[in-house]
């Protein structure tokens, strides 16, 4: 059986598009047609690697050279860039369990919205027929959210690379990824602890003894939040460090775990999280689930135009991200 795909006419014109690559194959080549068949479950664009047979992947993956063995698939490389670099950044779960929301925009400015600071201490009380009902406003904020564009300059000639498997350039691109998320880890933590310029700096909860830490300091942040919930903990190597040597916490079962998962429970029902972003000293309590909003503009960007003419000297990737705090008193740091 013959599919729709084959006869689609691939062009760098694509990533021009408001809706970008990826969504305007998906509108030339409807994923619904293909239900039931064997290609069910591949998008639009995994679709199109099948019909010129290109193996990204696996001990078989083919060499980089295969894309440009026609105009229409080497229109696809950079698309495979992208998609890779973005695996890189996504391997960084820590933004994950940080945000609350992901927003995504079209521009580079963006207004984010805040509610009476005080809408906690509101309690909902009875209301009698016809009396008033307690009012939540809920407006835009007075700055703007900052956003940063982090990216990495990708410096190969086409020459040098062409023989490469894509199995193992797909490692390369996904390390350009982890320093973007990297960068946008450092960024959130910067956000989390002075704010986003609306005046909601993270209260501190200042160390009961100086530079040591003690069961007591952890619960004292634990009950700094209130009616809120301290779910999510970042530590810095050091703090890690001493976490790990607090009394309460060497038990048979944290043992076990920290040693099979790398990660330490708490008491506390928090998830801990070592991070060299957090500054030293610091360890930052939140409550993820009304904590942090990260912005996006545009996805993974690449130069797509030196990609497709094999001008691959330099060429820079790129992803635009901010972060706005969403409700100040779900942030706490512990600290001297």
């Amino acid at each position: 059986m013959k599919y729709n795909y084959q006869n689609i006419s691939i062009s760098k014109d694509f990533y021009k598009t408001a809706e970008g690559f990826s969504k305007c194959l998906e509108r030339l080549d409807p994923s619904e047609q293909y239900r039931g068949t064997e290609l069910a479950g591949y998008d639009a664009f995994q679709r199109q690697l099948k019909r010129f047979d290109i193996k990204v992947s696996g001990h078989d993956s083919d060499r980089l050279q295969k894309f440009f063995a026609t105009s229409d698939s080497a229109a696809l490389f950079p698309e495979y860039v992208s998609r890779a670099v973005k695996q890189g950044v996504d391997d960084n779960h820590i933004l994950e369990e940080i945000c609350a929301a992901q927003t995504q925009i079209e521009g580079m400015d963006y207004r984010a919205i805040v509610s009476d600071a005080n809408w906690e201490e509101q309690s909902p009380a009875v209301i009698e027929e016809g009396g008033f009902i307690p009012e939540t406003s809920i407006h835009l904020k007075d700055s703007l959210i900052k956003l940063r564009k982090r990216g990495r300059m990708m410096v190969a000639s086409y020459e040098a690379i062409k023989f490469q498997r894509l199995d193992l350039f797909t490692v390369a691109l996904k390390q350009i990824g982890s320093c973007i998320g990297k960068a946008q880890l450092e960024d959130a933590v910067n956000v989390l602890i002075h704010g986003d310029g609306n005046d909601n700096a993270a209260e501190k909860v200042s160390l009961s003894s100086g530079d040591s830490l003690t069961y007591q300091d952890l619960l004292n942040l634990w009950g700094s939040f209130g009616e809120y919930q301290m779910n999510v903990m970042l530590a810095s190597p050091d703090m890690m460090l001493k976490l790990l040597q607090v009394p309460e916490l060497q038990n048979p079962e944290t043992g076990l775990n920290f040693q099979a998962t790398g990660c330490l429970s708490t008491p506390l029902g928090a998830k801990l999280f070592v991070s060299s972003a957090v500054p030293e000293g610091t360890i930052i309590g939140l409550d993820k689930r009304y904590a942090l909003e990260m912005v996006t503009a545009g996805g993974i960007n690449v130069e797509y135009d030196k990609l497709i003419d094999c001008q691959m000297e330099r060429a820079a990737v790129t992803s635009i991200a901010g972060f706005s705090k969403i409700f100040p008193d779900t942030v706490k740091i512990l600290a001297k």
